[in-house]
């Protein structure tokens, strides 16, 4: 009986984190292709747009974990991602990676040093992943401007055996002289085309 309150208690606690996490954005459609929704919302006391983005796709909890944590790889779906590889390695839930982003000329590329801990639901209800930029880990490279701050929310279900419902938040300030406007308009190509790319290894 002790363990089926605890346990519940648990589950309230997330739905209740979860839920607040998105009573602060206003989300408007921007686009909706395959199957991959792409949101986005006006931020309080920043210039750049938080994004959320909702599919289903085919996978299950340990193909996407495998995917994200294969952090060398992540080139091969995330969206101009130039490099990427693990800083240090907590566990198989918790560890800190290494970034950079290609920008397009006059821009400079972009890196973070992100934290990353996934939270498993014992009963296979959810799967959590939060990732937090830790600017100060480790040394800013020359001619790569550091992102200062970066946060993104996985929150993942199964509704079938063999599919995966994806709720992402990715809310972050690129850093340096960007204009606002600018790194907007690239606020839907980003995440659909990585989310795209993700179905595909998924299914693989």
């Amino acid at each position: 009986m002790k363990f089926t309150i605890k346990f519940s208690c648990t589950i309230l606690l997330c739905l209740v984190i979860f839920s607040s996490a998105f009573a602060q954005y206003t989300w408007e459609l921007s686009k909706d292709k395959d199957g991959i929704k792409v949101y986005q919302s006006d931020v309080n006391n920043s210039k750049f747009k938080c994004i959320k983005v909702e599919c289903i796709l085919e996978g299950n909890y340990d193909k996407l974990i495998n995917i994200l944590s294969n952090v060398s790889h992540h080139k091969d779906w995330v969206y101009n991602n130039k490099t990427a590889n693990i800083i240090k390695q907590v566990n198989p839930y918790e560890y800190y990676y290494y970034t950079e982003t290609s920008i397009p000329w006059p821009m400079s590329n972009r890196d973070a040093l992100v934290h990353v801990k996934i939270t498993k639901d014992s009963l296979n209800r959810f799967l959590n992943i939060n990732e937090v930029s830790e600017p100060d880990y480790i040394a800013e490279k020359s001619g790569i401007i550091r992102v200062p701050r970066s946060s993104v929310s996985w929150h993942v279900t199964m509704p079938t055996d063999n599919t995966v419902n994806i709720v992402y938040i990715f809310n972050a300030d690129p850093g340096g002289s960007a204009p606002a406007w600018l790194v907007n308009m690239f606020v839907n190509t980003a995440p659909y085309e990585s989310f795209k790319k993700l179905s595909e290894i998924l299914k693989q």
